[in-house]
């Protein structure tokens, strides 16, 4: 697994490992069930403590993007590719809701907006 932190990033490390781990189930290299290193190996690997990504792994956990196995280890969960897909759809109806209500404030009528948003995505409006 190919994880890249940047130790000079204001966004702590356990965050990045994290926010890496999503990236990869969100391009299709981590699927269900999939198991993710020992704490022990990533922290060798990306040579930093295992308690920053023991921390990493128990968000992912408490957030159901992996379950834990005693014994066995961290494993990529049923649920993580849901759940990514239903946070991008969120915050793109937030982006599209702050939009229109933009528009709106500019005195824009619904028409107008529907207009713009054909052109954007290059169709037509007909």
């Amino acid at each position: 697994m190919n994880i890249i932190i940047n130790h000079s990033s204001m966004i702590p490390i356990y965050q990045q490992i994290v926010e890496e781990i999503k990236s990869l189930i969100l391009r299709g290299e981590l699927k269900e069930n999939d198991p993710l290193p020992s704490v022990r190996s990533l922290s060798k690997e990306l040579k930093i403590s295992a308690l920053t990504v023991k921390k990493a792994y128990d968000f992912l956990e408490e957030e159901g993007f992996s379950k834990t196995i005693h014994g066995k280890g961290s494993f990529i969960s049923q649920e993580s590719i849901y759940l990514l897909n239903e946070r991008k759809q969120m915050e793109v109806e937030a982006a599209f809701s702050s939009v229109v209500e933009k528009a709106k404030s500019y005195g824009m009528t619904e028409e107008e907006i529907k207009e713009i948003f054909f052109l954007i995505l290059g169709g037509n409006y007909d």
